[in-house]
């Protein structure tokens, strides 16, 4: 069982797995006398562009030296498409006109489902104090500079290629 999935969220009690109806098996609690679905965080990254697509702005974040994707957590309530125009906005100040749905994945090592985004912007980049650098890059050059074997890599490349290999 899931480590997070040991305890009821609502009354605490020990989950025990039972069998469900075409799910397989489930965290159930007796208490309750409900099942518990696994709960994970949702986060969303973005394909940073210009108006004509030919450009891509990757970003530096906490001290390490290579590039990624802008990305951030979805605030409870908040639908993906917002956390997108909210967390562009807020990294890197510029104004998302467009917003288009790429791919998933789910990240185990955060707990974390990735919904990826192409985010089309225009203004003047002012990013706030979480970026540490940032470059607009070719499409090919960002291909070269992305973080190697990392999950940013994996959605731009899909972005570029047409195909995700997850």
């Amino acid at each position: 069982m899931n480590e997070e999935m040991k305890y009821c969220m609502e009354c605490g009690t020990r989950l025990e797995m039972r069998p469900l109806k075409d799910e397989g098996m489930v965290p159930y609690c007796p208490h309750c006398e409900t099942y518990r679905f696994p709960v994970f965080n949702v986060a969303v990254s973005m394909i940073v562009t210009n108006a004509e697509e030919d450009q891509i702005l990757l970003i530096k974040q906490y001290g390490k030296d290579t590039y990624i994707l802008v990305a951030g957590y979805v605030n409870k309530g908040e639908d993906a498409e917002h956390a997108v125009v909210r967390e562009v906005k807020e990294e890197m100040n510029l104004d998302v006109h467009q917003v288009r749905f790429n791919h998933s994945h789910y990240f185990a090592k955060s707990n974390t489902l990735m919904l990826n985004f192409t985010a089309i912007v225009d203004g003047h980049v002012q990013p706030n104090w979480e970026i540490d650098a940032y470059h607009w890059f070719s499409r090919e050059k960002a291909r070269k500079n992305i973080r190697p074997h990392s999950l940013a890599e994996s959605f731009l490349l899909g972005y570029l290629d047409g195909t995700y290999h997850f």
